[in-house]
């Protein structure tokens, strides 16, 4: 596995001259009995590298908690509000803005960061330049290029995707059983008010028996490609003033 932390001198980011800076946003719960609590962080290191690798972009230290609330019935999840996650990556910005660069981008890797499409929306009201990223076609581009067999609502949580991409980055990550942990729960209406615990006993919402290593690689380089969009359109937004 790829270091999760960036290993970049100030010397390396002089000569990258970069203008957008990556912020990789995981979290610290539940991944059934098969993944680890920092399933969400690897996925969006693993993510944010595999985009620092291709394009001139600041890759940042991620954020490894944030809003996991729903998932609080498993021993070790742990979560932090949604107003202190708002908070940091204005915080992340405004630091990244006054170093010289133009923009941020945020790559997500957990689902229940709500706030995050809120953070962005306000900042670009405000004439500030911030993107998410994956947005919902973006996995949906990659899930088939991937070919995977689930669908994203289907796929929700520890699942074929996600199995598929820590067993393409780091399969020691990954631990037996999983071949064996799907478990479907197609209508969640009520999740936001009962939580996780109300449709699964496993934590596990998902396929990950179709999980493999082809597929987490698909899965990147889909998003890799996906993302130059993003650049386009964070060079390009004229400013809100």
């Amino acid at each position: 596995m790829k270091h999760l932390l960036p290993t970049a001198t100030a010397t390396d980011e002089r000569h990258r001259d970069a203008r957008v800076a990556i912020l990789p946003v995981g979290s610290f719960e539940q991944h059934g009995d098969h993944l680890p609590l920092i399933t969400d962080t690897v996925v969006a290191c693993a993510i944010a590298r595999e985009l620092a690798d291709v394009y001139p972009v600041l890759l940042l230290p991620p954020i490894t908690l944030s809003c996991s609330h729903e998932h609080g019935a498993w021993a070790g999840t742990t979560s932090i509000s949604a107003r202190t996650l708002f908070s940091i990556v204005i915080d992340v910005y405004e630091s990244i803005a006054r170093s010289g660069l133009s923009a941020l981008a945020i790559v997500n890797g957990h689902g229940g960061n709500y706030v995050l499409g809120n953070v962005v929306q306000e900042a670009n009201a405000k004439g500030q330049r911030m993107a998410l990223f994956p947005q919902r076609a973006d996995w949906d581009d990659a899930r088939k290029a991937g070919r995977l067999v689930t669908s994203t609502s289907e796929d929700m949580h520890a699942g074929e995707i996600e199995t598929s991409i820590l067993l393409h980055v780091a399969p020691e990550l990954v631990r037996h059983g999983y071949e064996s942990a799907d478990h479907l729960a197609d209508d969640r209406r009520h999740l936001l008010t009962t939580g996780m615990e109300a449709y699964t006993r496993t934590g596990v919402i998902g396929r990950p028996s179709l999980g493999t290593a082809e597929k987490g690689k698909a899965v990147l380089t889909s998003l890799v490609q996906s993302f130059a969009e993003v650049l386009r359109v964070l060079d390009q937004a004229p400013p809100r003033l």
